[in-house]
């Protein structure tokens, strides 16, 4: 029996143990004067040795299903066992024998990757004798090695991830929770990061409990549990959710049309489950294994075409989750937002010459250059650290440029950046709204700021809570939303004043996949309006939807045109067709290549 076989049995074995057991849990929180009931008589069971996946839409329960575990809250009702240890009475002992890495990991960022480190050693009892041997296991194993005086704060988001998972296991844990480890990072930093995980379940038989808002990281577990509003949908492997979706599912493409148009005429179609943008094509579910009449579901339209494709796990998700809502069927979203646009179509509403941000020494931002046109939607992609934020943050006047010319809305930045940020709506990366204010609150005081006064402002308020589906949370605070509404509140107050521009800095960073496909409808929209859309992403299909992209790394445009163009230069022998994020990584990889060999 060769080594490979001898692995695979071990873990077959262990998958047979449990690592973790609830039975018939319950929790229930306040939130102000209603009683929400996060989890609802939760039975599920975490083998050892392998990954189990836990997901859900935003407000399932899958962060409190992770605290329960790891003995930080007390279920109401029920019982949790884990490594044979009982979670509510023996809350210490769990807590010494597994790992927790929560969303927010809490790394000091004036402290360095070295000092991180010892603190956790620290807080985790870990002698001093066994911290050498350790801390170079961890440092070759995440590839922080060279960077171990370095301040945490001036890490990417990807190396302050593999940071936080290296603290996390600086005391080698039995079970590993990990609550969405890959949100906001770009996809090298994601691969890397699973990479880890792999390696810590293949070779030192780990247990691995593993949150994502990632369906193709589900597919990659042993099994899948599936949470929704607080109950259990389902929990097995991955491909089988898929079975149920076979005979279901097509790509359709149309030459010569655009394809965000084909996505919104089938995603209004009769029996369309789901209709989502992939590479050139449109992937479509349907309701039943009748073949579709394409004719139907796309008058006028006679060249289409219509091929059927294998099922896979996030056809079986959208389709699980749309069962279990109100709305049904992929439903536009119907922003209707009656902008009254002063430029005409097909100007450069945004137009950037040779622009350079310093900080210090470091050039965050180097000689970049690019145009936008009204209703374009443009997409900034690059690795954590490329410079995407700092050129937004740049575009919105809210950082002037060490060199270069910056244009936005007619305005020169340097004379007039007051002026065009009136004429912007601005979504940054993290939530910077007013968390201990309502959502009603935040959007009267954003009206505000933006102008809007008595009856318009409450037009507008009351515009936002139906369009963004925000009115049964009005009275919320916002700081205690699930992320998908904090995400529709910030976007919802980006829009209150009618931009003629709008910025998104990575809008669906760790929000579901249905969520996604609302934010995207509600995009599309606005650019059918005339409203011009700058967004970054680190989710590569999304990209798919952009007009045209621009690729950063290390402050500068590697590749600048649309989506199919950049996807063809990735092509090779070995990958003909490559997916943008094939396209990306081989971006990515070939300019550090050629750093290191110019170094």
């Amino acid at each position: 029996m060769n080594a490979k076989e001898t692995k695979t049995d071990r873990q077959s074995s262990l998958a047979n143990q449990v690592a973790l057991e609830f039975r018939s849990v319950t929790k229930t929180f306040m939130a102000g004067k209603r009683k929400v009931k996060a989890l609802e008589d939760i039975s599920v069971r975490v083998p050892s040795g392998v990954i189990t996946g836990l997901i859900g839409p935003d407000g399932a329960g899958k962060t409190t299903l992770m605290r329960l575990a790891a003995g930080l809250l007390i279920p109401d009702e029920g019982r949790i066992t884990v490594l044979a240890l009982d979670a509510t009475h023996d809350s210490l002992a769990v807590q010494a024998s597994i790992g927790y890495m929560p969303q927010r990991f809490g790394l000091y960022e004036d402290l360095s990757v070295q000092e991180n480190l010892d603190l956790y050693a620290d807080l985790q009892g870990v002698l001093t004798d066994q911290r050498p041997a350790r801390y170079q296991e961890l440092m070759h194993m995440t590839g922080l090695a060279p960077f171990s005086s370095r301040l945490a704060g001036r890490l990417s988001g990807g190396m302050k991830q593999k940071l936080g998972l290296a603290c996390t296991l600086v005391h080698p844990p039995e079970l590993l929770l990990l609550d969405e480890p890959t949100v906001g990072v770009d996809p090298v930093s994601r691969r890397e990061l699973w990479s880890i995980v792999n390696r810590l379940v293949q070779e030192q038989g780990m247990s691995v409990l593993l949150s994502t808002a990632y369906l193709d990281e589900a597919e990659q577990c042993h099994e899948v549990i599936m949470l929704h509003q607080g109950r259990l949908l389902g929990q097995k492997p991955p491909d089988e959710f898929s079975k149920s979706l076979e005979g279901h599912t097509y790509t359709v493409k149309v030459p010569g049309l655009n394809k965000r148009n084909v996505q919104k005429r089938l995603s209004e179609g009769e029996g369309v489950i789901d209709a989502v943008i992939q590479g050139e094509r449109v992937r479509l579910v349907m309701d039943s294994t009748e073949r579709p009449k394409i004719g139907a579901l796309l008058q006028g339209v006679d060249d289409a075409v219509l091929k059927s494709v294998p099922a896979r796990f996030e056809d079986s998700f959208i389709a699980m989750l749309r069962s279990e809502t109100e709305k049904g069927k992929n439903q536009a979203s119907q922003t209707n937002i009656a902008h009254s646009m002063r430029m005409s179509g097909g100007d450069k509403v945004i137009e950037v010459r040779d622009v350079a941000r310093r900080f210090g020494d470091f050039y965050a931002v180097t000689n970049v250059t690019f145009d936008v046109k009204q209703g374009e939607v443009f997409g900034l992609l690059g690795a954590n650290g490329a410079g995407k934020s700092t050129t937004f943050r740049m575009l919105c006047g809210l950082l002037p440029p060490s060199a270069g010319k910056l244009r936005v809305a007619g305005l020169d930045l340097r004379k007039a950046a007051a002026a065009a940020r009136a004429r912007i709506g601005y979504m940054s990366q993290k939530f910077s709204l007013y968390g201990n204010l309502s959502v009603r609150q935040n959007l009267k005081f954003f009206s505000s700021v933006y102008g809007l006064r008595a009856r318009h402002r409450a037009q507008k308020v009351d515009w936002a809570l139906d369009q963004f589906e925000l009115r049964s949370q009005a009275e919320a605070t916002s700081g205690d939303l699930p992320l998908g509404y904090k995400q529709r509140l910030a976007m919802a107050c980006a829009l209150m004043h009618e931009p003629e521009i709008l910025f998104l800095d990575e809008p669906t960073s760790g929000v579901d996949p249905l969520a996604r496909r609302e934010f995207w409808l509600r995009i599309n929209e606005l650019a059918e309006e005339g409203v011009t859309v700058l967004v970054t992403t680190h989710f590569m299909e999304e990209a798919e939807y952009c007009d045209r992209l621009a690729i950063m790394s290390a402050g500068k445009i590697l590749a600048l045109g649309v989506p199919r163009e950049i996807k063809k230069e990735a092509s090779s022998p070995e990958n003909v067709d490559p997916t943008m994020e094939d396209a990306f990584i081989k971006l990515i990889q070939t300019d550090e290549q050629g750093n290191k060999g110019n170094g």
